[in-house]
């Protein structure tokens, strides 16, 4: 299967280990009326074993992306880790139940990745390959 034109890989640097299970969700900003912005839904993946989400989103220019309306155009997105459950999983409370990271896609034909590195109570992200 091919990968998904935005995917993401999530760390947990507490244990060294990929953080399976955590729920994803991919969302596409729109400017709403009196400027209030707008996040709607766009993609969903859960973390496998290996800690890596890579079919959020249908492959670039496939029949399901274009009949589900999941192409990726230039603009303004949030992806939304949910990593309270998987700490709980592993007996560990969090400080931080939802990481909410917004990015810009200037060119939408390249590949967008987004790691994660998650402890209980800390995380940082970067523009991954």
């Amino acid at each position: 299967m091919s990968k998904g034109p935005i995917t993401c890989h999530v760390l947990d640097t507490s244990l060294g280990k990929p953080a399976e299970g955590v729920d994803v969700n991919i969302q596409m900003y729109h400017k709403g009326q009196r400027n209030v912005d707008i996040f709607s839904p766009f993609g969903h993946g859960v973390t496998d074993a290996d800690g890596r989400c890579m079919n959020m989103l249908p492959p670039r220019e496939s029949d399901e992306a274009r009949l589900h309306h999941k192409q990726v155009v230039a603009g303004t997105y949030k992806i939304v880790f949910k990593p309270k459950e998987y700490f709980e999983k592993t007996g560990r409370k969090c400080f931080y139940p939802w990481v909410e990271i917004t990015f810009e896609i200037e060119n939408p034909e390249e590949h967008y990745h987004i790691p994660l590195l998650i402890t209980p109570y800390s995380f940082t992200t970067y523009r991954g390959s």
